[in-house]
């Protein structure tokens, strides 16, 4: 007996299927994969399907028009950089995410690169390996409680941030484009104000149009040069040629860098290289328990659209406007 629905599964952080096909089996649904995330690939893949799963495959208009039918298109994770949301719209397509899944994990990363860039752990475990045992081999360090934390965003990831980096001692700050502090009595500044006073400003922002290279070579200019960046959010806020050309400048003390533009990146580089500079590959996501709670939430939103119902995240209600 033939499937009663086709789902497409671009791409996958995890070893195999086998979570997505038993939600999908209960509706009479199978899983197709793609064997690239090359447009062209994904195009033939999606032809015939029902419904789209990505993770961090490019979803574009001609993948979405591919099938002919593909009814929802699904993120496995946060951020819907890399879907085409407003063509999606346009065909009326319902796009989903996951918006709280690795609320815990991705917070305790950022937390845990702030530490590590403010006691100089990955320096000094890098000398120490190499057999330098040498505590002076770095500038002073400042302790941390006292000084400042800039976050840039307050979703739902930055304000489980703001309690943890309260406990150590650490005055927060934020700027967002709406200035709400969203009941965390963190105290909202501007851009410029969030560049010029903080001692570690931690990126969780979405990746769009205004927020592209935000930190750009004028605005790293304005930050400390004892500062540290953060960013677990997305590459491409960053622009990595002007973050290395800062550093090179002493213009920052350093960065801790979980995710790129593009990935994975050129480990090789200069920047990545650098021993003011903490690379971690896209992992602040990742726990056993994050990882099942996104995989299960993002295949029960692609049920609830197959089975004719709303699903929970919509990330363009508008589709919906006039029905009940």
């Amino acid at each position: 007996m033939s499937a009663r629905f086709r789902v497409l599964i671009t791409d996958r952080a995890w070893p195999d299927t086998s979570v997505e096909s038993d939600l999908l089996s209960r509706i009479g649904a199978d899983v197709v994969e793609s064997a690239s995330m090359d447009e062209a690939a994904l195009v033939a893949a999606a032809s015939d399907v029902d419904a789209i799963a990505t993770n961090w495959a490019c979803v574009t208009e001609a993948v979405m028009r591919a099938s002919g039918r593909c009814r929802t298109v699904a993120r496995f994770g946060i951020g819907v950089d890399n879907i085409a949301v407003s063509a999606a719209t346009a065909l009326g397509i319902p796009v989903t995410n996951c918006p709280d899944y690795c609320v815990g994990e991705v917070s305790d990363h950022a937390l845990g690169l702030l530490l590590a860039c403010a006691r100089r752990i990955g320096f000094f475990h890098g000398r120490t390996k190499r057999g330098e045992y040498k505590l002076a081999a770095v500038r002073p360090m400042q302790r941390i409680a006292g000084q400042t934390l800039g976050l840039l965003g307050l979703g739902h990831i930055a304000r489980e941030l703001v309690p943890k980096a309260r406990a150590l001692g650490l005055n927060v700050i934020a700027h967002t484009a709406s200035g709400r502090d969203y009941g965390t009595r963190v105290r909202m500044v501007s851009f410029p104000e969030l560049l010029a006073s903080s001692d570690y400003l931690s990126v969780h922002a979405p990746l769009n149009d205004s927020t592209r290279r935000l930190f750009d070579a004028a605005a790293l200019a304005q930050m400390k040069p004892t500062a540290y960046l953060i960013n677990t959010s997305r590459g491409g806020l960053i622009d990595e040629v002007a973050l290395w050309d800062a550093l090179q400048r002493d213009q920052l003390a350093g960065a801790a860098l979980d995710v790129f533009e593009p990935e994975p990146p050129d480990l090789s580089r200069p920047l990545f290289q650098d021993e003011r500079v903490i690379v971690t590959p896209h992992a602040a996501f990742v726990s056993e328990q994050s990882v099942r709670q996104l995989r299960v939430q993002a295949m029960e939103q692609v049920v609830a659209v197959l089975e004719g119902r709303r699903p929970n995240n919509v990330l363009n209600p508008q589709i919906y406007s006039g029905q009940p």
